[in-house]
């Protein structure tokens, strides 16, 4: 006869995993805060940046394929403060939309 299955410790694994992965998760998006140099921002200007992001998201894809591409590219440099000038920031905000 088959033994049977505790199904409530799998699901109390199975959550224990999930918010393992949300705490990794988070911790991953601060390094890249950190490592984009925007942690020097207030914390209201990164979340007006990040929402502008999500609305032109929205309505200009193309916007989002030219953040992939610098994203990429921050990346392969080794993800470096550094990497992130002569990348176009500039006043009028040409490279960002």
């Amino acid at each position: 006869m088959r033994k049977p299955r505790d199904i409530d410790a799998e699901l109390e694994e199975l959550q224990k995993r999930a918010r393992a992965l949300k705490a990794k998760r988070i911790v991953q998006f601060g390094e890249l805060v950190e490592a984009t140099g925007a942690d020097t921002l207030s914390i209201e200007a990164l979340a007006g940046v990040l929402l502008a992001a999500v609305e032109q998201a929205d309505s200009k894809p193309e916007a989002v394929a030219r953040w992939t591409e610098r994203g990429a590219a921050f990346f392969q440099a080794g993800g470096k403060k550094g990497s992130r000038k002569g990348t176009g920031n500039d006043q009028n905000g040409s490279a960002g939309a």
